[in-house]
């Protein structure tokens, strides 16, 4: 969370130089923080390089690098509304031309990775440059399954990861950025989520992704996915309803990347069974909740799938698109409580999540059936629209 006066913070003796490119790095361990400046000078030369750092002792053990103290923030998983008006601050006080923003665990990224994020948003042909990671076919699921579709059919932002934690940002991107943020901020929220590329295509900004190869993921510091889903998910809802304006409107999809070949990951073994059984329960409880979000085909096609079994169990992929979007639509609506109604959208989610690992058990590529998904949620986005103008002429 943002410090009550945040500009305090950034005072410090005046900048020797105007910088290119600042680097700010979340705060982590420091044998972390010293992999992360080791691997930024072998990237980058030292003359036009700015690192702000919450630990102390990086300066007085890099003498070599110009570092300076970042403010604090609470920041131990992802970018926060905090990060990005510090970001812009310290870029404004010392006159840098381009940021690069690097999340809890980036000594994990390749030198490659670094210069690539970096280089786009220097050379100023990019206003915000997004990395595309390798995970594990089973990792970021919240992600595959609700984030990427929904920000890919509304925003046509082919950005695999729009909740990534290392950015590379134009100055005009990182001012747009820490002007979102005030609004958290200023209610003392600064460890809200902000959605660089929704803000980026709102605003006309250009968009490159980079192929960043693996990278660990920090874990939030309460790991359970029910607080993941509904925070992250509440973020993303709320930030398409302030700009439900915009995306209403036809927007043309890039064309696709050329696809890169990734090295087979290690995955770990996934309980389908408690998945499929956590839904089969919330199907017996939830009738009443999800009756109210949803309409009589999707809780027929629920119907259905609740007497699957594990083995053979797989949501159809429309049938998932709808259930966001209406979920969605309940959230604009304030049908019931939003805590509630997010509550109610995560076995549901889990039943997505066992349909997938089921797939890819089969054969299918997990990367392939997500790209699916996304083509589903694109197709089915005149119904979205359609419900947000006139929400009752759907309702049961």
């Amino acid at each position: 969370m943002a410090t009550t006066d945040p500009a305090s913070e950034l005072t410090s003796p005046p900048a020797q130089s105007a910088a290119s490119l600042l680097v700010m790095v979340a705060a982590m361990p420091p044998e972390q923080v010293e992999k992360v400046l080791a691997n930024l000078a072998a990237s980058f030369p030292a003359d036009g390089l700015l690192i702000a750092t919450q630990n102390e002792l990086a300066a007085a053990s890099n003498p070599a690098l110009r570092i300076v103290p970042a403010p604090t923030t609470n920041a131990t998983w992802t970018l926060t509304a905090a990060d990005f008006a510090n970001a812009y601050q310290l870029a404004q006080k010392h006159e840098a031309r381009a940021i690069l923003m690097l999340g809890p665990e980036a000594g994990s990224l390749q030198t490659s990775a670094l210069r690539d994020l970096a280089g786009a948003v220097l050379t100023a042909s990019i206003d915000l440059a997004v990395p595309c990671y390798d995970l594990p076919p089973h990792a970021g699921l919240v992600n595959s399954a609700i984030l990427y579709p929904l920000t890919r059919s509304l925003f046509a932002a082919r950005v695999r990861f729009p909740l990534a934690i290392d950015l590379g940002l134009s100055l005009r991107m990182a001012e747009r950025l820490a002007n979102a943020a005030q609004r958290f901020t200023a209610l003392n929220q600064g460890d809200a989520i902000l959605w660089p590329a929704n803000e980026a295509v709102a605003a006309g900004y250009s968009i490159d992704e980079f192929d960043v190869g693996p990278r660990v993921l920090p874990q939030p510091a309460d790991p359970d996915i029910r607080a993941i889903l509904a925070s992250v998910t509440g973020s993303l809802f709320a930030d398409i309803e302030a700009k439900a304006a915009f995306w209403q409107r036809p927007r043309r999809l890039p064309p696709p990347r050329p696809a890169v070949a990734h090295k087979p990951l290690a995955e770990g073994s996934s309980d389908v069974g408690s998945m499929v059984e956590a839904f089969r329960l919330a199907y017996t409880n939830l009738q009443e909740i999800w009756s109210l979000v949803l309409p009589p085909n999707s809780l027929l096609g629920l119907k259905r799938l609740s007497v699957v079994d594990a083995a053979a169990f797989r949501m159809p992929d429309t049938l998932w698109v709808r259930i966001v979007f209406d979920f969605l639509i309940a959230y604009r609506l304030r049908t019931i409580n939003r805590g509630h109604l997010l509550g109610a959208l995560i076995p549901l989610y889990l039943a997505w999540v066992a349909g997938h690992i089921n797939a890819a058990a089969s054969g299918i590529n997990s990367e392939s059936h997500i790209e699916t998904l996304a083509t589903h949620f694109e197709a089915d986005k005149p119904y979205l629209v359609a419900r947000w103008r006139w929400p009752d002429r759907f309702n049961p």
